[in-house]
């Protein structure tokens, strides 16, 4: 016979709470004009090459600050070598740039000093936000990142996964699904009360409009 009471229903894990928390924002930028014109042909090689010197600062930012967290009990396995893209991105830079002239000469759009100034200010403050950037970031590249990269080949004759787009090929990382699963029971693991959790979701809303106000510099709208 039933007792007549019944366990309270188990909530979702957090990373399924973090990606349904920040489905809008997601969305809202991938509607973005200059996006959606990127990925449209409606814009040529030039603006993917401004595009790509943006995400340079972004992910120097992050990469740097990731090298000082490697020992922090919540960043720290977050840290991994197969993800990092700097080298990458310097690569496809110089590709698109015929060689090495565009560092001294690539500046940070005001909006992309701004993202990596917050990553900067959550790694040295903060770990956990830290943490909603790489999220924000580093899972979107192998999810819908793939499809920016199929575009610029098709587009602009760039070889399969090589020079130009090497960004998005993550050579170390065999099953993309897999490690995705894998990351995601990560963040299932982070030792974060209810409060904390959501704020690192708070957190990866800002990371999307950061990354939304970029594209609207790129595209030359201020989003009014």
């Amino acid at each position: 016979m039933s007792s007549g009471t019944s366990s309270p229903p188990s909530s979702p894990p957090f990373s399924a709470r973090l990606r349904a928390g920040t489905r809008e924002r997601h969305e809202e930028a991938e509607r973005s004009a200059f996006m959606a014109a990127l990925l449209g042909g409606g814009l040529g090689v030039e603006d993917y090459t401004r595009y790509t010197g943006q995400l340079w600062f972004v992910y120097r930012a992050l990469e740097a600050c990731g090298e000082r967290l490697a020992e922090d009990p919540v960043a720290g396995p977050f840290v991994r070598p197969e993800l990092a893209r700097t080298p990458e991105l310097e690569r496809d830079l110089d590709h698109l740039h015929g060689g090495g002239s565009w560092r001294g000469e690539l500046a940070p759009l005001p909006a992309t000093a701004a993202y990596a100034a917050r990553i900067e200010e959550c790694a040295r403050d903060w770990p956990a936000g830290w943490v909603a950037h790489h999220y924000t970031r580093y899972l979107g590249d192998l999810s819908g990142g793939q499809a920016i990269r199929s575009r610029a080949e098709r587009l602009w004759g760039f070889p399969s996964g090589g020079d130009g787009v090497r960004f998005y090929v993550f050579e170390r990382i065999a099953n993309p699904a897999a490690y995705k699963r894998d990351y995601r029971k990560l963040l299932d693991a982070l030792p974060l009360d209810a409060a904390q959790e959501e704020r690192v979701i708070e957190e990866c809303r800002a990371a999307f409009a950061l990354n939304t106000a970029v594209f609207e510099e790129l595209g030359g709208t201020d989003g009014a």
